[in-house]
């Protein structure tokens, strides 16, 4: 957690112990503890949806069972509502992991179709169920104590929700800015990028999903005990759409502008439910019209919520605070496989999408040490190769072999577990996140912190190490002094070098280069040739596409020359520059 997110998470916790006392009426602190117990769902929303882009309708119903949960083992067993609590979190994160196995295969709209289905499953499951009350639901829990204080009134249930707030936030903030938040926050752009660094989305996805639900099952169980009674029709679609509106209007991707959202669907709502009746003169739920209208406003006016434009404007009064990159001892660095000899192998290797030949039956190999380029036309097959060699796309036929091992039906994270690296001919960075940030997800194999450890802070040496070793990376590439910018403030061929110091952090034995010099400059170009090299000559072993040919002339060691995804040469760089075969590919020839 950053230094200013600190100090805003002490803040929000000192606030709890002042504004029950300052407020002079007891609804004021009424509305308070609903606009808390709605901002722990609404977390959870923003690391689900604004962070993982996976869109949930479903987080009402999840509290729901946090809730049901709680009436259910305090009224029917007698239990207390603290030794209630852990149950309750349990309960609401088992039902998220059975539901996210499901809903997490799912994209594009039926994602966010699944999670109203179970929703709404959930809502009319609670209403149904006669254990569970039915409709009318369940009445007469036993208020939470602290020691012989019965916390009935709101004054006194106040600080237990906000303090619960503050720690989540805490927690939050702790996971997010961690070597598993980094893949969290990496989501959005793809699979393909994160994989290629050998992190297990999959895997991040559900614990994110499962994270949201425990959230949402807190609140529930808040909102049992701060009700005393609890019925089916707070946890329905309806709260769920509102849920979602307290994370876009907070900025989908902002912790604190999660509680800024919940505070303002949350007034809103109680200001409007006594407005609408007078306007329209009938009783209905109006409010949800005027939600759908603010909802569709903010989606055109202000895509990334209100909470961003609010703290830009307020970010003027205070000075901006990085966290400083202290020394540490560095990560773990392995040697070379091998000095000298054939690296990697590809035989006969063949991609088919369906009639179109991408890749047709080529042949070459990759000596230790060397600097080999990829060349030809648009349309060559150049990245298709790629990709067929860092798994990222399965051959038709065909062997890719690396240290005499076929790697050719491996996923892209077990490839990259052998330290082999590559950058992307679309660039695939997080805008949003800083250059320093984006760098450091190349060491991710490099490091072991879980989610649960990040968000204790038990990492911290690993993560010193980590930064320490994503700057050196930027300081090698000469980007030391953007580290703290927001990578899509960057021009692309910056944004390129980013990515080569990215795979760097990975120590690569193998190191795949898709068009690195494509935007830079003539002088950007001579420092790129000059650090490839001095790579080569530590014994990182480059495979490189560009069509710049100059700069691939007097960087490599040996040229594969491609046309139609078959291929037409191979040599040293002045045998390639004279080849008529290549020379008519590049340039055609006469009838």
């Amino acid at each position: 957690m950053t230094p200013t997110s600190r100090l805003a998470a002490l803040l929000l916790t000192a606030a709890t112990l002042f504004v029950p006392a300052l407020a002079s009426s007891e609804s004021i602190v009424v509305l308070a503890c609903y606009v808390g117990m709605a901002s722990l769902v609404a977390i959870g929303l923003v690391v689900l949806t604004g962070v993982g882009g996976m869109t949930s309708f479903g987080q009402a119903a999840l509290m729901g069972v946090g809730s049901y949960t709680t009436a259910v083992l305090c009224l029917t067993y007698g239990w207390s509502a603290w030794t209630a609590l852990p149950v309750a979190l349990v309960l609401s994160g088992l039902v998220s992991l059975v539901l996210g196995l499901m809903t997490i295969r799912l994209s594009g709209h039926f994602l966010p179709l699944g999670t109203i289905a179970w929703g709404l499953a959930i809502y009319y499951f609670f209403g149904a169920s006669s254990m569970l009350g039915g409709y009318g639901g369940l009445s007469g829990i036993p208020p939470l104590s602290i020691g012989s204080l019965s916390l009935v009134e709101p004054r006194h249930f106040y600080p237990v929700i906000w303090i619960a707030v503050a720690l989540v936030v805490i927690l939050t903030l702790n996971l997010l800015d961690s070597r598993p938040g980094r893949v969290i926050r990496s989501l959005r752009t793809g699979r393909t990028g994160i994989e290629a660094f050998g992190a297990s989305t999959a895997r991040l996805k559900l614990f994110i999903f499962v994270y949201a639900g425990v959230l949402a099952g807190l609140s529930g169980w808040l909102y049992a005990l701060f009700q005393r009674a609890v019925s089916s029709s707070p946890f329905g679609l309806n709260a769920g759409i509102e849920y979602l509106l307290m994370a876009v209007i907070g900025g989908a991707g902002n912790v604190f502008g999660a509680i800024f959202g919940a505070a303002v669907v949350i007034v809103v709502r109680n200001y409007l439910q006594d407005l609408m009746p007078l306007i329209f003169g009938s009783t209905g739920n109006y409010h949800i019209i005027v939600f759908g209208m603010i909802l569709v406003v903010l989606l055109i006016r202000s895509p990334d919520g209100v909470w961003p434009f609010v703290i830009g404007r307020l970010s003027r009064f205070f000075p901006k605070v990085h966290r400083a990159i202290t020394s540490a001892a560095a990560l773990g660095v392995s040697t070379k496989p091998i000095s000298e000899g054939t690296l990697l192998k590809v035989r006969a290797l063949e991609k088919r999408y369906g009639g179109l030949i991408a890749v047709n039956k080529i042949d070459f190999d990759v000596e230790a040490g060397s600097i080999v380029g990829l060349i030809g036309p648009n349309g060559a097959g150049k990245s298709t190769t790629f990709n067929l060699i860092t798994g990222i796309a399965r051959p038709t036929s065909g062997r890719v072999e690396f240290l005499g091992q076929d790697i050719g039906d491996l996923s892209s994270r077990a490839i990259a577990s052998r330290r082999i690296a590559r950058t992307f001919q679309h660039v695939k960075l997080v805008d949003d996140m800083s250059v320093l940030e984006n760098v450091a997800v190349g060491a991710h194999l490099r490091s072991s912190a879980g989610p649960l450890r990040s968000m204790l802070r038990l990492n911290g040496q690993e993560e010193a190490k980590i930064r320490n070793e994503a700057m050196n990376a930027l300081v090698r590439v000469g980007l030391a002094e953007t580290a703290h910018q927001p990578t899509g403030s960057l021009a692309l061929g910056q944004m390129r070098v980013v990515e080569i110091a990215r795979a760097l952090c990975m120590d690569p034995v193998l190191l795949l280069l898709d068009e690195p010099a494509a935007g830079l400059r003539h002088q950007e170009k001579q420092s790129l040739r000059n650090l490839l090299r001095s790579l080569a000559d530590e014994g990182v072993t480059i495979l490189i596409v560009e069509h710049d040919m100059q700069f691939v002339m007097e960087l490599t060691d040996h040229l594969i020359v491609l046309n139609f995804g078959t291929k037409l040469s191979e040599g040293r760089p002045e045998v390639i520059r004279s080849d008529p075969a290549v020379l008519a590919a590049y340039l055609g020839v006469e009838e």
